[in-house]
Parts: structure tokens; sequence; C-alpha cells
């Protein structure tokens, strides 16, 4: 149960290095009847490549984003603590009510 589940391996061939052509290219042949010259194997896997301008747009938007969660937490907790407090002065001055209404 507490296992972990690794992916499948890629299943995708191996990339095959494009052979030079040994023999002399033919003389002018008609495109039609020209045969097309093997490529390699695609990968499925997309490439990330990061400039120094895309990695400080990188850093600079995920210190905005901490930032900005930083703040969202900060109020609720404001938020939270005033409550708690109003909540607390209400009981105390109802509790006065009470005993003062017991009283009379």
């Amino acid at each position: 149960m507490f296992t972990p589940k690794y992916p499948p391996q890629d299943t995708a061939p191996p990339p095959t290095a494009i052979q030079p052509q040994t023999t002399p290219p033919a003389p002018a042949v008609q495109a039609s009847s020209a045969t097309a010259a093997p490529t390699a194997a695609v990968s499925n896997r997309p490439t990330i490549q990061l400039t120094p301008g895309s990695a400080l747009a990188l850093a600079a938007g995920g210190g905005a984003v901490v930032l900005v969660v930083g703040a969202v937490l900060v109020s609720l907790l404001l938020a939270v603590a005033i409550t708690g407090v109003s909540v607390a002065v209400v009981a105390v001055v109802l509790r006065l009510l009470v005993k003062d209404l017991h009283k009379h």
C-alpha cells in the first residue's frame, strides 16, 4: 500500500544516427521518384530550455506568488485574531450584564 508506484519505462526506440552517404550523388532525378532519407526517432517528451532571461522571469514570478500567498495568509490570520478578540469582549460584556441582572 505504501510502496511507490513508478511510471512505466519510456518505450520509444533510441535515436539512430544518420549515416553519411558513401556513394556519389546521382544525376538530377525528378522529385517524384526520389526517396526520402531516414529520419531519427523523435522523443515524445518536451524539452525545456531556460535562458537567463526566462530563468529570471521564472524566479520573479515565483517570488510574486510567494508574496501574494503570504499576504493572503497573514490577512486570514489577522481576521481570525480580530474575530477572537471581539468574541472575547462580547463574552465579558454579556457576563457582566447577566451578573448585574442576578444582583437586582
